[in-house]
Order: C-alpha cells, then sequence, then structure tokens
C-alpha cells in the first residue's frame, strides 16, 4: 500500500490542486490536519465550502483519509470545547474523517481529531480502546499534533505533544501520521521521520509555493521519501532509529 501523506495546506489552493492531480497515484491521500487557515483572508465558512468541494473531488479517485487540525475548529461541541464538525458532517462521500477508522488490506487507520479540552480526550482515548484490531497487520493513527520527537523540533524549541507521546507508549501503534509543526523538517537536529519506542512518526512540514511538502509510504517496500524544495530524502524504514 502506498500513501501520499501531506499537512498543513492552510486553504492553498493552489497545493490542493497538486494533490488533485496526484491522488489517483496512491492508495490513500492523508490529510493530517489544518486543511483551513484561521489566517486567511476568506471566512472559515467559504474555506468550509471550498475545501470540501475539493475532498469530493479526491474521494471520487482514492480514498481520503482526514483529520482535524487547531486551524480546521469551526464550532463549540456540547461540552463547550471547539471542534471541526465539518469534516464528519460535510456529507463527503468515502471521506475518513476525525473519530473514524478503516480497513485498507491487513492494515488498519485510525483518525484522531485536534482535542480542545479533556472531553475531547477523552472521547479520542475511547475511541482508541475500543478498536477492532483483529487480524490487523498494522496499526497505523493520523493525528495533527506530533508527539515529542525530532517532528516536534523547530530550530529553537520543542512543541511536542505530550498527550500523543502518552497514548503512543501504551498503544504501540506501527505509526503515527502528523504534521502541526511546519519548520521540523527543515531545522537542524530536526525531521520528517522518528521512532517513538517502535512506533514511526511522520511529518512532512510546510513549504510556500504551488507545491507543497509531502511523504510517500510505500509499506510493501518499507520504505518513506520526503519531497521538498530542497530535494528528496528516502529511508529505509528498517533503517529509522
Amino acid at each position: 500500500m502506498r500513501l501520499l501523506l501531506l499537512s498543513d495546506l492552510h486553504y492553498s489552493l493552489r497545493q490542493f490542486d497538486w494533490v488533485l492531480a496526484r491522488a489517483a497515484d496512491f492508495d490513500a491521500v492523508v490529510l493530517a490536519g489544518d486543511l483551513l487557515s484561521i489566517a486567511a483572508p476568506v471566512s472559515v465558512e467559504a474555506q468550509i465550502v471550498a475545501i470540501g468541494a475539493t475532498l469530493r473531488k479526491l474521494a471520487a479517485s482514492t480514498t481520503v483519509i482526514a483529520c482535524s487540525g487547531n486551524h480546521d475548529l469551526n464550532t463549540h461541541s456540547a461540552a463547550g470545547e471547539k471542534t471541526a464538525d465539518w469534516l464528519t458532517a460535510a456529507g463527503i462521500g468515502g471521506l475518513i474523517g476525525d473519530g473514524s477508522s478503516v480497513r485498507l488490506g491487513e492494515d488498519l487507520i485510525s483518525v484522531l481529531p485536534w482535542w480542545d479540552g479533556p472531553v475531547a480526550r477523552a472521547d479520542s482515548e475511547a475511541l482508541l480502546d475500543s478498536v477492532d484490531r483483529t487480524g490487523v497487520r498494522r496499526w497505523i493513527w493520523v493525528y495533527h499534533s506530533p508527539p515529542e520527537s525530532l517532528l516536534s523540533w523547530t530550530g529553537s524549541r520543542h512543541y511536542g505533544d505530550a498527550t500523543a507521546t502518552e497514548w503512543i507508549a501504551r498503544r504501540q501503534p506501527y505509526a503515527v501520521l502528523c504534521g502541526h509543526i511546519h519548520q521540523a523538517p527543515f531545522a537542524p537536529d530536526g525531521s520528517w521521520v522518528d521512532r517513538v519506542g517502535s512506533t514511526l512518526v511522520f511529518n512532512p512540514g510546510k513549504q510556500t509555493g504551488s507545491t507543497p511538502t509531502w511523504v510517500e509510504i510505500d509499506l510493501a517496500e518499507q520504505r518513506a521519501a520526503w519531497h521538498s524544495m530542497t530535494g528528496v530524502e528516502e529511508r529505509e524504514l528498517a533503517q529509522v532509529q
């Protein structure tokens, strides 16, 4: 299975167009949060309409998996916590969004939302505990914020998610597909791939322009490649320490 991993597109329509042009080459497209941008001059409501239409087009060509990030929060839950209900209420057929899991062959992918408080955090833990992993070879999570690792390094400090680190230590998934820390793959002593215990973690980072940074993960060949304006960096997954 080949995955196309991207994150932090932040309502860059040219970058979404690039994803549309490449999506059919992969078994699944994974968008690890921050599809929208709270800094854009366009209202969040208008962004949701535009990105929703793009997700529908993507879902017509391949499996699309998307989690919410901190920029995607558009309303409040019954508990008064910020949430991104548009990812689950947009009527996008085939989209695997927040709170969902999907089997792709022998692999299971679970999608965790950005949580804004203790209720959503508890809901995410309950989701992980309820997942049926019978017959699953690899359990993969999609979650916007990276755990404490090379993926959380900005070049000046770490912004590792302590909750994600705890969840990984307790449940030991095969891999976690993240984003959030734009600079990590470009920063000295940062990276786009790392391990937390035995778990592989990936963060494609962010760059400006019409082409996003992206990671190709080939689970059959057990290799991954990070593509950016600086070139292509390939790694054999067994060699990631």
